[in-house]
């Protein structure tokens, strides 16, 4: 019996004026793994998962959620498709008026109605879980390291329990030391919720920690794809440029 995808994109295109971004992607993320999206720049990796995310209309194909196809979905069914999801932006993305805790507890007070103290609660709960200490909370993001930053907005995308995470170039900006921590992080916290998990990344180390599975988005479409083990011995002259960090050969 075969198990039903978490997530699937089924044939979309999207364009952008005379230029085509995504060419019939076919590509689907099986319960509890975790798949890391790599491609060069330009190669329509925020797109999808844009795509996936509702902040995009296809211009053909599906985007299947637990099976069902919310490309079309009236908008408080979207709202209700996605409130099982969690999202880490590039960057952090936290609101520089709000405290620690109320970015983390964003989604909770302004969208499940949770009240002010027991968003609070959760909210240092889910600091906790990736290692802020309880006084972060009150602090302003204008007052954290990056790396800090970086683990509020994890805390933020976790907080709500998702069954299914996005990660946006997770360690870009970060020292080496801090995005093997950041990593980590993402690979425990994963691991524990069960979730399933679809990041963007330029970065193989970061491919490597938090991915079960690795796809290479290439004009359009998904030129590779194997375990994160398989990354060393794959035969695609695209992935093996990027592991070695060198220019694809014309």
């Amino acid at each position: 019996m075969s198990v039903m995808n978490k997530l699937e994109w089924r044939g979309v295109s999207k364009q952008f004026g005379a230029q085509k971004v995504l060419d019939g992607l076919d590509l689907a993320v099986a319960p509890g793994r975790s798949l890391a999206l790599l491609g060069r720049s330009g190669q329509g990796k925020s797109v999808t998962i844009k795509l996936a995310l509702g902040l995009m209309q296809a211009d053909a194909g599906e985007v299947l959620l637990d099976g069902v196809d919310v490309t079309h979905l009236p908008a408080r069914e979207r709202r209700a498709s996605f409130a099982s999801i969690g999202m880490l932006f590039q960057g952090g993305a936290l609101f520089d008026s709000l405290p620690v805790w109320e970015n983390v507890a964003f989604r909770l007070i302004n969208a499940d109605g949770v009240g002010r103290r027991e968003a609070r609660e959760r909210a240092v709960e889910a600091l906790a879980l990736v290692k802020l200490a309880p006084d972060v909370a009150d602090r302003y993001p204008s007052e954290l390291s990056g790396g800090m930053q970086k683990r509020a907005g994890l805390a933020r995308a976790i907080v709500g329990s998702p069954s299914l995470l996005f990660f946006d170039e997770p360690t870009t900006g970060l020292d080496p030391i801090t995005a093997g921590a950041i990593n980590e992080l993402i690979r425990d916290r994963v691991t524990s919720l069960g979730c399933t998990a679809v990041s963007i990344t330029h970065d193989m180390v970061s491919a490597r920690v938090i991915a079960d599975e690795v796809a290479m988005l290439d004009g359009g479409r998904i030129v590779w794809r194997g375990s994160a083990g398989d990354l060393d011995h794959a035969d695609h002259p695209l992935v093996r440029a990027f592991i070695r960090g060198e220019p694809l050969e014309e």
